[in-house]
């Protein structure tokens, strides 16, 4: 996105370079990289990163609200509701597909957003791992909120992940964590943090609390950074667990479940912005639908990574679904071709990722990460057979 620094960081790659920081990736993470990262990260300029937080920020706004819980109590799916829900999100994601306006500017446009956390420790170490094989401008960061080393970023995560626990008395929760693309950050986020990846099915539950086993010791568990979302359960049906998710426990949710529902697909209808495209709720439509649906994307409210997104709509596709109440319909947006790759250009989304402390007012941002493409979506999965995709960072212009 910014000229100069795009042709002497092309001038420099070779295949072999980007062989090199895979392998070294690979190399210090053993058997744990499981999807593509890409071969260059994006370098944001100044305007479009100021674009990028004004519009972040108009939607901190909205969910700081005071009647914002209101809006959202129904967010929440029947016998889905965890008891113990605390006053606001641990964590924001919030996805952007980069775009052009009417004079031709660069704009992000909103196309998801998560109060769920992301792969926070993976993405500082990747972030490190570019400045160490490609030329990176010294003078551009990856932070935010004043942060400007890897240590300092790490103890901001410590503050709201382990908080004053012991972090072996804090786990990193997921159902067969050692079988997820994303191991590689809960593999980085024990280095950092000391905070284990423990499997849904390990952990034993005695009155109301938790224990799992590290080195043959038997552990309370009083803090759940929790990666587990209900979707994932259903494709375990036959699941064996000493807990459910919905039992009332003593424990500190570091990541709530109720609020990756609050803060989800469900809330892009409330937020009005030029960096918004029209969403509605499909019940909103009754029988009138847009006569133009290939201008719009059909999705799931509850759903996760793509999965049951239709981007070609078709009218019968809206006659057939029976909960229209759970379905959003969104106006397409033209993702723009702006990273130069050598043999053509790449669309991108950057992904802004917030921590929120213990009764903190408002969240903080922390960093992003960003995921370049050439197919017509944008998750890692879909861009399997092509180079210059996949996952990677973003370096900021100051």
């Amino acid at each position: 996105m910014i000229s100069t620094y795009r042709q002497n960081y092309n001038a420099a790659f070779s295949e072999e370079k980007y062989h090199e920081f895979v392998e070294g990736i690979k190399a210090d993470w053993p058997e744990q990289l499981d999807f593509r990262v890409a071969e260059t990260p994006v370098f944001v300029p100044a305007a479009l990163k100021n674009k990028l937080i004004e519009a972040c920020e108009s939607f901190v706004d909205v969910i700081v609200g005071p009647h914002f819980k209101v809006k959202t109590q129904h967010a929440i799916p029947l016998g889905q509701h965890v008891p113990h829900e605390n006053d606001h999100a641990s964590f924001l994601a919030i996805d952007f597909a980069i775009c052009k306006d009417s004079d031709g500017e660069l704009i992000p446009q909103l196309i998801e957003l998560q109060g769920f956390p992301s792969i926070f420790g993976f993405q500082s170490y990747v972030t490190e791992k570019f400045r160490e094989y490609f030329p990176i401008p010294a003078e551009f960061s990856n932070y935010f909120s004043g942060v400007r080393t890897q240590a300092e970023y790490i103890a901001k995560l410590k503050e709201v992940i382990v908080a004053d626990e012991n972090p072996e008395n804090v786990i990193l929760l997921e159902i067969y964590p050692e079988q997820q693309k994303t191991r590689i950050d809960f593999t980085v986020t024990e280095a950092f943090l000391g905070v284990k990846a423990v499997c849904y099915t390990k952990i034993k539950k005695k009155d109301r609390k938790l224990y799992y086993e590290k080195d043959g010791r038997e552990l309370e568990i009083k803090r759940i950074y929790n990666r587990l979302i209900f979707d994932d359960l259903t494709n375990f049906p036959d699941l064996q667990t000493d807990f459910n998710l919905t039992d009332d426990i003593d424990v500190t949710w570091v990541g709530h479940p109720n609020w990756f529902f609050r803060i989800s697909k469900y809330t892009l209808p409330y937020l009005q912005s030029p960096y918004v495209p029209e969403t509605r709720f499909l019940s909103e439509y009754g029988d009138e639908f847009p006569a133009d649906l290939e201008n719009y994307v059909l999705k799931p409210l509850f759903s996760f990574a793509g999965s049951g997104v239709k981007i070609h709509v078709e009218l019968q596709d809206l006659k057939e679904i029976c909960d229209p109440e759970n379905w959003i319909l969104q106006r397409k947006v033209n993702y723009e071709p702006v990273i130069q790759a050598p043999d053509g250009l790449v669309k991108c989304e950057i992904r802004m990722l917030y921590v929120w402390k213990d009764n903190a007012p408002r969240p903080e941002l922390l960093t992003s990460l960003s995921r370049l493409s050439r197919g017509e979506m944008i998750g890692v999965s879909f861009n399997k057979d092509f180079t210059w995709v996949g996952g990677t960072t973003c370096f900021y212009e100051p």
